[in-house]
């Protein structure tokens, strides 16, 4: 099978996220790196992106890279833009626009109405756009989804989502650049850590449990009172199928690392999952012990065996993840220039209505924070 050429904007040399997108465009062998625009210094992304093998398709700007890729008979087939997030909404809008498949890092724009944009234009061109909430792809995230959607532990009641971190509780790290403009407004927008962590715990409730929130109440709060944007937040939300959720993010809880799990309480039973132990998902049936299920074991469903590449016993990690939702584009795309139906198990990429949602709670729990906790619609406009 030829591979599908693949190009990426931002993640040039010293990025943190480049090198998880690289290695997991090309586990599987399924996408080529073709073509990049990797640095805002156009001399800086052209010699680190001929350094990677691009040759003439190292392009010195996003601009000259879409200019370049519209040229060609053998155009790539799918970009990736990991650039500042203040530039992914013009981006991915004029990929999207110009007829390529787009992966866009989270948040796919600034606002809501940015978003619901790119979900118009995401349906007028009928390409795919998806948003990159890479931790939907670890097999026993999907197993978990597998599991509520057969009705493993009966109807959803309570959903415990968590993304904190202490990694800028130092005072006397406020001052640092990689640190302050995280929490300025004009920067970061109306909002710091929900809008950087929490809406990937906020997506993993959703995606696992196949609800929407609907309406939240927010307290945040600067733990640093230099920062104008939250650093800590707790946030009550309902879901649309009836579910109740909590969810706490924070930067400054010292003693935590990463962070991010996520748990799920119905009717019959109960399911356990933590990002910084992705090969266990725990399972309590009620009335019944305790389960540990381990990624790569028999008799997992579709999702979790399609998303499973190294035996039992072994630990996967973030760019496997990251790899995951490649696999669902690869499929994705294939199925589109064939014509055919994509594989079900492979359609649970996120996708711009996701990142659109997720912009809408970001703006519903600033401005909840501001009114003390006030419940509000989360939704977007164009989904009421």
């Amino acid at each position: 099978m030829t591979k599908l050429k693949w190009g990426m904007i931002g993640g040039g040399e010293g990025s943190q996220i480049g090198p998880a997108h690289r290695l997991g465009a090309g586990l599987d062998s399924l996408f080529e790196f073709t073509a990049g625009a990797l640095d805002h210094r156009p001399d800086a992304g052209i010699a680190y992106g001929q350094k990677l093998g691009l040759g003439e398709r190292a392009y010195g700007s996003w601009q000259d890279m879409l200019a370049g890729e519209k040229a060609r008979d053998d155009a790539i087939d799918l970009v990736t833009v990991a650039t500042p997030n203040n530039t992914h909404f013009e981006i991915t809008k004029a990929f999207l626009e110009a007829g390529f498949n787009v992966l866009c890092e989270k948040p796919m724009t600034m606002t809501v109405e940015e978003g619901e944009e790119i979900v118009r234009v995401a349906q007028a061109s009928g390409k795919i756009c998806a948003v990159n909430y890479g931790y939907s792809g670890y097999s026993l995230v999907r197993h978990m989804k597998a599991m509520i959607a057969r009705g493993d532990i009966g109807k959803v009641r309570l959903v415990h989502a968590e993304f904190a971190h202490g990694h800028h509780a130092d005072a006397a790290d406020a001052d640092n650049p990689r640190v302050r403009w995280r929490y300025d407004p004009a920067q970061a927008g109306v909002s710091a850590q929900f809008a950087d962590c929490g809406i990937h715990a906020l997506h993993m409730a959703s995606f696992v449990t196949g609800q929407e929130v609907s309406r939240l109440s927010a307290d945040t709060v600067s733990c640093l009172p230099q920062r104008v944007l939250e650093d800590d937040a707790m946030v009550n939300f309902r879901m649309d199928g009836g579910a109740v959720g909590r969810l706490w993010t924070s930067s400054i809880a010292i003693g935590r690392q990463h962070g991010l799990g996520i748990q799920v309480f119905g009717e019959t039973g109960g399911l356990r999952w933590s990002q910084e132990h992705p090969n266990q998902l725990y399972y309590m049936p009620l009335g019944a012990r305790l389960q540990v299920i381990e990624r790569g074991e028999a008799n997992l469903s579709p999702e979790a065996d399609r998303t499973t590449r190294v035996t039992i016993g072994h630990a996967e990690g973030m760019p496997l993840a990251f790899a995951n939702i490649y696999t669902d584009l690869a499929e994705a795309i294939r199925a589109q220039y064939e014509g055919r139906p994509m594989d079900p198990a492979a359609n649970l990429f996120p996708k711009a209505e996701d990142g659109l949602r997720s912009m809408a709670a970001v703006y519903a729990v600033a401005e909840s924070g501001k009114q003390d906790g006030a419940w509000l619609d989360a939704r977007p406009p164009m989904f009421r």
